[in-house]
């Protein structure tokens, strides 16, 4: 069953129960307000024949001839001993039924009360109340046009109620289809996204219910969606272009290695050389690797201290680069991470501040309140290419003959998104250049 159909169904039945509900109540309420004028007219008949002597009850209510048949809107009355005894009725063809609590109202054990009671095929409404020491009277009156408007009544609902769940069941369906066209949108354009791989589809939003935001959450997923799959598909080109010319290079190098018979120093050279290309795409796929992945790394992060992770990335530094003084100022500084992660990327300010850095140049790196900063003393960044220094395969003039990828900034840039945080790069005053990586400090 669809779930259209089903909302239809549910409407219907809520309006159904409803009606169920209302019907029966509206039936007491009328049927108590029918009844309420007999029991007063009931009550009037008990105040007169308790002002009269037995022998006038019959006479007073009937007058004088053969009694009448209990029908029409007349007050029978009867008198009834502590017995049970009928002692007096004006037609012994109309006997109202005596039970118990009759007999008690006779003995002064219980109060007047209301009851129903059948008279042959009629159906009376009976008000019994003491008439004095040992004797009860009755005063039944017919219920016929009562029940007949009742009966009119009770029908009325009953069509009532299935007219309005026949009405509801009509308006569930058109509120259903109001209510799901959202929803029919949203489907058609998974469906659309689903055949045919177009992450453009988007769905056209109006309102601002819950279904709305569903379809702008939707569209914005989309847009995620279709923005990682263009920078997929860009990660692959730029690969692609970065490393042709490198296997280009390696099989030209192997090629002559196979092909000719070289002299010893001239094959340890290419030797050399293909030893430096592989070295150099080693490291271009492991960053490739790491970009790659991105935030799709299960890794958890935790509460870390980010001037011990700093110590550590500038001693490795210090190592790799042994020609640069990398001098720290660190305070304590509390950030929420992936250590790993963090210390990739100030690995990479560290060694591309070591790589521009000139022998025996100074490489001041400070840590304060969740950032790190990496100044080193090189020729600095040109304003042209400052704000393309983050991005993917990307290398300023002046860096194309020097080793790397120009992917190491790229993934500091990522750390930094994946962390909340930013990474930004500045020229300094005095000459070389700035990089600020900055995380939320705990």
């Amino acid at each position: 069953m669809s779930f259209r159909a089903r909302l239809t169904i549910s409407a219907a039945a809520a309006v159904a129960l409803a009606v169920v509900l209302a019907a029966p109540l509206v039936y007491v309420i009328v049927r108590g307000e029918l009844r309420r004028p007999i029991d007063d007219g009931l009550r009037q008949s008990a105040v007169q024949i308790a002002r009269l002597p037995p022998d006038d009850i019959g006479r007073a209510f009937f007058g004088h001839g053969p009694g009448p048949q209990l029908e029409g809107s007349v007050v029978y009355p009867q008198l009834v001993d502590s017995k049970g005894n009928v002692l007096r009725r004006q037609d012994e063809t109309v006997g109202i039924p005596v039970d118990n609590r009759v007999k008690d109202v006779a003995k002064g054990t219980l109060s007047a009360f209301f009851t129903d009671a059948h008279v042959g095929e009629t159906h009376v409404r009976v008000l019994s109340f003491p008439y004095n020491d040992g004797i009860a009277v009755q005063v039944a009156r017919p219920l016929t046009e009562v029940d007949d408007a009742l009966a009119r009544i009770r029908t009325f609902l009953i069509l009532v109620a299935g007219g309005g769940i026949a009405l509801a069941a009509a308006l569930g369906l058109g509120v259903s289809r109001a209510a799901l066209a959202p929803v029919r949108r949203l489907t058609k354009a998974t469906e659309t996204v689903a055949e045919t791989g177009d992450l453009s589809e988007r769905i056209e939003v109006s309102g601002s219910d819950e279904l709305s935001r569903l379809a702008v959450r939707f569209n914005t997923m989309l847009g995620a969606l279709e923005d990682s799959a263009r920078a997929q598909r860009q990660l692959v080109a730029d690969a692609s272009h970065e490393l042709r010319t490198p296997l280009t290079s390696l099989r030209t190098n192997i090629e002559v290695l196979a092909r000719h018979q070289l002299p010893v120093e001239e094959r340890e050279r290419v030797l050399s050389d293909v030893i430096e290309q592989l070295t150099e795409m080693t490291a271009l796929i492991a960053e490739l690797v790491e970009l790659a992945r991105g935030d799709a790394q299960a890794l958890d992060p935790e509460d870390l201290r980010l001037d011990l992770l700093v110590v550590d990335a500038v001693t490795r530094a210090q190592r790799n680069a042994p020609k640069v003084d990398f001098r720290l100022d660190a305070d304590e500084s509390h950030v929420h991470g992936v250590p790993s992660r963090i210390e990739r990327a100030v690995g990479n300010l560290l060694d591309n501040a070591g790589k521009w850095g000139p022998e025996g140049s100074v490489v001041e790196v400070t840590v304060r309140d969740g950032e790190v900063t990496v100044r080193d003393r090189g020729p600095g960044i040109a304003d042209e290419d400052l704000p393309f220094v983050f991005d993917r395969f990307y290398r300023a003039p002046s860096a194309r003959g020097m080793p790397g990828s120009g992917l190491g900034l790229s993934i500091v840039q990522q750390v930094a998104a994946a962390h909340g945080g930013a990474v930004t790069a500045e020229r300094a005053e005095e000459g070389g250049a700035v990089m600020r990586l900055r995380f939320p400090a705990v």
